[in-house]
């Protein structure tokens, strides 16, 4: 046994630099190719004022109040969530030019005000507005 030399088995090592660049490749593709969703926040935005052209022209608006009890009044009128959209679409056919201004009090419920805002969406207005009241 002269000729033969024992030689002890060599310890098995895995290389792992392909992997981690296998890894880093698909982790830039897909941050790449994620889409972000952009979340839709409700405006709040003054009305439009009037026209330069004849400032003295006074636009009749839709005025929706939103009191810090939720109790619903279209131009003074009390009526509840039900009643909205026909005192809408009845006061547009008067005056179809007419915006619709949702005043909330800040205490008022966010619900309340999204539901008169879809009504107003659902009653084909155009320009809605909906801004905060001062107490």
């Amino acid at each position: 046994m002269r000729g033969r030399q024992h030689k002890q088995p060599e310890e098995a090592s895995v290389d792992l630099t392909p992997m981690l660049d296998v890894v880093f490749i698909l982790l830039i593709f897909f941050i790449v190719t994620s889409t972000f969703i952009q979340e839709q926040a409700l405006g709040l935005e003054p009305p439009p004022p009037p026209s330069p052209d004849n400032p003295d022209q006074k636009q009749d608006a839709i005025l929706v109040y939103v009191g810090a009890d939720n109790l619903i009044t279209v131009n003074g009128r009390f009526t509840d969530i039900t009643g909205v959209r026909a005192n809408m679409e009845r006061l547009r056919a008067e005056n179809p030019e007419s915006a619709l201004i949702i005043q909330a009090h800040p205490q008022a419920r966010t619900g309340t005000i999204v539901k008169i805002r879809d009504e107003a969406y659902n009653a084909k207005m155009e320009r809605v507005n909906i801004v905060q009241s001062e107490q």
